[in-house]
């Protein structure tokens, strides 16, 4: 009997046909049994819907959509219902383009800034992305569209991403690579889940059964598609499919012959490539059924939404006054940069949208500036070379100019699929350039464009002003004028840590590896984790972000509800302007033999406030995000004691906190000879059963030791110690009779003396 109904009465050609993709952006139809095709398309920051025959990797035309900020930039919004109505556009735009799963968000962590993917992920820390990650595949979901949560898992760089093997501890892998993927499944529940090319501790992950069967189905309880990164599975597509793959794409009929040659040999179980087809068979129907339910596009509201995106995406870096610029104040504006004439809005590779319009900063200046005059030079050239007329011209005008906003960045060839960045340095040439600027005007304002984070040292001290805008999408160059004439108030704050050097970060002696496994030895110290344990300097912390007015954080209270922490704090704006504050909730662990972080990220909420009123913000924050994974007994457990529970405006600015105790639930461990004595003394029984063998057995004096000698001793295996402090009988009769004794009392604690 066929236990899944969705593929009742089709052959072992037409399921082996249905897990193996029909073209590069479609799967495998069935007409004569009602089984439909799904389009797929990239994203995740736009829908990049391509033709059949069309190349992957952008070389031929797409056709237009809104290109929206990418992830490094609406991470910075902190802002999980902006994040959602950007998914509901998003699938609006699938919609109507004809696709049924956008293949997006990318939730991988930011190891290293280096990474040339790190502007389509969103964060160093996993809550941050998983928490944003969910709200875009909700808001997608909304529309009839699926997504396609990538790339699983510890897809963190692009050198030799097709055959590199990430070296990760499975805690590590658990408390940072796999928790955002954790936290999209278990809150939206994607369509599919796309499974990464590259290896985890020498298997790869397209076969890895323990990642794709044991953890995603067991553990997590997901029911949705297993897709194949696109070509992941080419080398051995049965062995993914037993591993718990669903589809293959873009599938070849090669896959399909190797998937029924398989059957038929008895070397894959059928009922296996069963319960793959009907995967498959249920996206099919429940989203091309969609199709009929689309939206209108309103491509000028989705131009106005990517806009207000970029403009709560925005950080302000640093603030010496001279911003926000104003339109009635005399004087001229010079606004110096190629990149305030040519945007610099998106990366490249498989993501690059073909925008419905674009926006340059330059021409919203002009249009902003009212009476002021804007005078503008570019500086230089976007291929790098060093051009003295430009730099000369540029500087002429700054020393005249009242106002000095320089656009710099990094060019699209630095930042794409496939390739890392080699340095987070900004190119020489506009260095070169802020530097005699700097010399001249002392009121200048440096606007970025760049996906990953740039090196702001040693400049940043020379300047007035740093707006960070990443690659802010279609509409980032007036989201830029907004911001610098405080159309709108900054809110935005950094989702990643920006160092003062590449050296600085925890995996600079472990990226990109060696060819071959790239080791993950800062282990689960990425980002602020690092930063904050060690109290490394920063150039800017993880969460910080200025803006125009200030808060302030009063009458915090943390009570346990029955199975969470419930956070409430009030935030007032206590400056000239209404603004938003995104409030940030860290737990700092009781102290353990555990190795933890400083404190870790379990919380957050943005809230709008006007100047000179109060709001109360309350967050609700499961208990299970505090518990960390423990190797001793592989499972997620909480250490018993009292909690900080901090709240910031940064990581590195903790403006109120609180403790509060929690009971433990790590298991008690099995007590054995060779356990420390330590352990012993720890556990009530075997205290009980060590203090009876010691009085009766004990060598004189041997059983007593003083402030001096405890720390020796205790952490000593019983084996090791109990022959020289109970000689009296031999080790292998009191070993068996403590043990003994143990377990009596194990089983009768009324019994312990």
């Amino acid at each position: 009997m066929n236990n899944y109904p969705l593929i009742e009465g089709l052959s072992l050609e037409d399921k082996a046909s249905l897990i193996s993709g029909f073209a590069f952006w479609n799967t495998t139809a069935i007409e004569t049994s009602g089984i439909p095709s799904v389009v797929l398309s990239d994203g995740p920051h736009g829908v990049r819907r391509q033709e059949q025959g069309a190349d992957h990797l952008g070389i031929n035309a797409a056709r237009p959509s809104t290109a929206f900020p990418t992830a490094s930039a609406s991470a910075s919004s902190w802002d999980r219902d902006l994040l959602g109505t950007m998914g509901v556009a998003l699938g609006v735009e699938a919609r109507a383009l004809g696709v049924d799963v956008l293949l997006g968000p990318g939730v991988n962590i930011k190891r290293s800034p280096l990474c040339g993917r790190n502007f389509e992920y969103f964060s160093e820390d996993p809550l941050l992305s998983g928490e944003l990650g969910a709200a875009w595949v909700r808001g997608l979901k909304s529309q009839g569209v699926g997504a396609s949560v990538k790339h699983y898992v510890a897809n963190d760089q692009e050198t030799d991403r097709m055959s590199i093997s990430a070296e990760v501890d499975e805690r590590t892998l658990r408390e940072i690579y796999l928790k955002a993927f954790h936290r999209v499944v278990a809150k939206s529940s994607p369509a599919t889940v796309m499974v990464a090319y590259n290896a985890v501790n020498g298997e790869p992950v397209i076969s890895n059964h323990w990642l794709l069967t044991q953890i995603l189905r067991e553990e997590w309880a997901y029911d949705g598609v297993v897709v194949s990164d696109w070509g992941a599975a080419a080398s051995d597509v049965v062995a993914a499919v037993r591993a718990g793959l669903d589809l293959d794409m873009p599938g070849t009929g090669a896959g399909s012959a190797a998937l029924i040659d398989a059957v038929t040999s008895g070397t894959l179980d059928e009922a296996i490539l069963d319960r793959a087809a009907s995967r498959v068979v249920e996206l099919a129907t429940t989203l091309v059924g969609n199709r009929a339910h689309a939206s209108d596009l309103d491509v000028d509201a989705h131009h106005a939404l990517a806009r207000k995106i970029a403009e709560q995406s925005g950080v302000l870096l640093k603030n010496e006054g001279v911003l926000p610029l104003t339109a009635e104040t005399a004087g001229t504006i010079a606004v110096v940069g190629e990149f305030a004439r040519t945007p610099r809005y998106q990366g490249a590779g498989s993501s690059h949208i073909v925008p419905t319009r674009l926006d340059s900063a330059l021409d919203a200046i002009r249009e902003r500036a009212g009476d002021r005059l804007v005078h503008f030079e570019p500086g230089f050239t976007l291929d790098g070379k060093h051009n003295v007329e430009l730099v000369d011209r540029a500087v002429a005008a700054a020393h005249d100019a009242t106002d000095v906003v320089v656009f710099l960045g990094l060019p699209p060839e630095d930042e794409s699929e496939a390739f890392d960045r080699v340095t987070m340095d900004l190119p020489a040439d506009q260095l070169a350039l802020l530097q005699r600027i700097a010399s001249v005007n002392d009121r200048v304002t440096v606007v970025l464009s760049n996906g990953g984070v740039v090196s702001v040292e040693p400049w940043r001290g020379s300047v007035a002003a740093i707006l960070e805008m990443w690659l802010g999408g279609q509409a980032a160059g007036s989201a830029a004028a907004s911001l610098l004439f405080g159309d709108a108030n900054p809110s935005g704050k950094l989702a990643e840590t920006i160092p003062l050097a590449l050296a600085d970060t925890s995996s600079f002696h472990n990226f990109p590896g060696n060819g071959q496994t790239v080791l993950y030895g800062e282990r689960i110290y990425v980002g602020y984790r690092h930063f904050d344990s060690v109290r490394h300097d920063v150039a800017y912390p993880f969460g910080h972000g200025l803006s125009y007015t200030s808060f302030k954080y009063q009458d915090l209270r943390v009570d346990v509800i029955e199975d969470a922490l419930e956070v409430q704090v009030t935030i007032t704006n206590s400056g000239p302007r209404d603004g938003a504050e995104i409030v940030q909730f860290y737990s700092v662990p009781p102290k353990s033999g555990e190795d933890r972080p400083t404190h870790e990220l379990i919380g957050f909420e943005k809230v709008t406030v006007q100047t000179g009123a109060s709001v109360r913000v309350t967050t609700r924050i499961p208990l299970g995000d505090l518990d960390y994974w423990s190797i001793k007994s592989r499972q997620w457990v909480r250490a018993d004691g009292v909690y900080t529970i901090q709240v910031a405006a940064s990581s590195r600015d903790i403006r109120l906190e609180a403790g509060i105790e929690l009971v433990g639930t790590e298991p008690a461990r099995p007590l054995t000879l060779d356990s420390a004595m330590g352990d012993w003394f720890a556990d009530a029984d075997g205290a009980v059963a060590l203090q009876e063998m010691m009085a009766q057995f004990a060598t004189r004096g041997s059983g007593e030791w003083d402030d001096a000698t405890r720390p020796l001793v205790l952490p000593m295996p019983l084996r090791t110690i109990l022959p020289m402090a109970a000689s009296k009988l031999p080790f292998p009769v009191l070993g068996e009779r403590l043990l003994q004794r143990l377990s009596e009392l194990r089983a009768d604690p009324i019994g312990r003396s």
